[in-house]
């Protein structure tokens, strides 16, 4: 488990053109990803997130808390099926409850497919994932383009990554 802090943005084309410009080092990853929740909607109703991602084809299953102090708390497995994950993500401290609340099973209720463009910055006072995506959204019927800009810290200081997400 891994405490997660990270800002996210809208940005438009122009915004991820100037952004590549200033920075070097982006990788590109392929993502597709899918978010599931009991037909009840119980992990929702917690702030829970339960999802399974596939970047470059290699498919990690999370299941993200709301934190005591802010942030999320984040569990992660490599599985290639949602509902084989969940005894998985239990026994690395993920909430007990969470086999009980999908016992019945979960269903797909909305997901994205995108690529990311992301580099790993060095700063004074911390590091961070810069990640910027650009993809769709899809949810039941309607489908939204996605234009995003993710500031992730990986250590140190979250006022220093506050402050180069406000550059």
């Amino acid at each position: 488990m891994a405490r997660e802090f990270e800002l996210k943005f809208r940005a438009s084309a122009r915004q991820m053109t100037a952004i590549l410009e200033d920075h070097a080092g982006f990788r590109e990853i392929s993502m597709e990803t899918a978010y599931f929740d009991p037909p009840e909607n119980t992990l929702s109703q917690r702030k829970w997130t339960l999802r399974q991602r596939r970047e470059n084809g290699q498919s990690v299953c999370t299941l993200k808390t709301p934190a005591e102090n802010g942030g999320r708390e984040e569990f992660e497995v490599p599985c290639e099926d949602i509902q084989a994950a969940i005894p998985e993500l239990c026994k690395l401290g993920a909430p007990a409850e969470l086999e009980e609340l999908t016992r019945k099973g979960v269903q797909k209720v909305c997901g994205a497919r995108f690529v990311r463009q992301a580099a790993t910055l060095a700063l004074e006072d911390c590091t961070l994932e810069l990640a910027l995506d650009r993809g769709i959204l899809q949810g039941g019927a309607r489908i939204q383009l996605l234009g995003e800009v993710e500031v992730e810290l990986k250590e140190g200081s979250e006022d220093a990554a506050i402050a180069f997400a406000r550059t």
